[in-house]
């Protein structure tokens, strides 16, 4: 199933409410047995009791709306947390290059990952602005997975069996205030927490099945356009950390929970970091994130109002 947080308008908040989009571009909205409308949040907790409610819901046609009359949120509006890890080689590699750094024999030890804010989610179509201070500002293309069942201290595979899906991630970044404040040595922080797309709807592992590539990976394109134009891209295959592997990772000690976030990183020249020389974001562009079977996440670029740049 392919899953949506949606309002009808603001009566629905800030969550919204969750729906199951079909083939033919509309919405069934997912009945919440405790009575009105489940949030994402409320669904995420009850899965996957919820996920068979859903497919109840899909199979009877209940309320359904098409997507123009409806606002498409991040699947996931309010994350309980959003961990975002640096798994694919290729982008460690040429990120540490432009730093005369080489990948530390660390990296392929454990997987490694940082929090990002996750009260900073945006959905699709959201406008990103351009952060304070900020004169390089990039996009990232990743996946993210979404916690279904959690726990704590978890296996690879007990950790992949309880995830409830698949969207599409764009680790938005402040290059000029991230590459000042790691200086320090503690990781990204204001060069990241300003926002994270995600959408535009939250694809289930059954619907990915056939795209297995062996264990805990898939073989899907992924591609990122700016303004129309193919900037770079590569394939969700090439993770050299499976999922159940990551996920595991960040239950450690603490445990992952229903609606935590858990980001791939960025794929090989999936920004403009890796890009020589690099075209940063203005206001005005449109950055388009495509992942087969996943959707395509669309966000434009404005300026912060008020702020005069030279």
């Amino acid at each position: 199933m392919r899953l949506v947080s949606f309002r009808r308008g603001p009566q629905d908040g800030p969550e919204g409410r969750v729906g199951v989009l079909d083939d033919d571009g509309r919405v069934v909205e997912v009945p919440n047995p405790a009575g009105g409308a489940w949030t994402m949040r409320e669904y995420l907790q009850a899965w996957p009791v919820s996920q068979a409610m859903a497919a109840g819901a899909f199979e009877l046609r209940g309320t359904t709306h098409a997507l123009s009359d409806i606002e498409l949120l991040a699947p996931v509006p309010r994350p309980t947390s959003v961990r975002d890890f640096y798994a694919f080689e290729a982008h460690v590699k040429r990120a540490r290059l432009k730093r005369g750094m080489e990948v530390p024999p660390e990296w392929y030890e454990m997987p490694i990952f940082y929090y990002s804010n996750h009260c900073a989610v945006i959905g699709p179509e959201a406008p990103v602005v351009r952060p304070l201070g900020c004169e390089e500002l990039d996009y990232e293309l990743e996946v993210a997975c979404v916690i279904g069942r959690g726990g704590r201290n978890l296996t690879p595979d007990a950790a992949e069996a309880g995830i409830a899906g698949f969207t599409i991630l764009n680790d938005w970044s402040a290059r000029d205030i991230q590459r000042a404040e790691m200086k320090v040595g503690l990781g990204p922080a204001k060069g990241k927490d300003f926002a994270t797309s995600l959408g535009p709807w939250l694809v289930t592992q059954d619907e990915l099945a056939e795209r297995a590539a062996g264990l805990g990976r898939y073989d899907l394109a992924m591609t990122v356009r700016v303004n129309g134009e193919r900037t770079g891209g590569g394939t969700l295959r090439d993770l050299h950390w499976r999922w159940g592997e990551m996920i595991a990772r960040a239950s450690q000690n603490c445990g992952v929970w229903p609606g935590d976030v858990i980001g791939s990183g960025c794929v090989g020249t999936g920004c403009q970091l890796e890009q020589e020389p690099p075209r940063w974001m203005q206001a005005g562009d449109v950055v388009e994130l495509e992942v087969e079977r996943l959707g395509v996440l669309r966000n434009p670029v404005v300026e912060s109002a008020g702020v005069r740049r030279a």
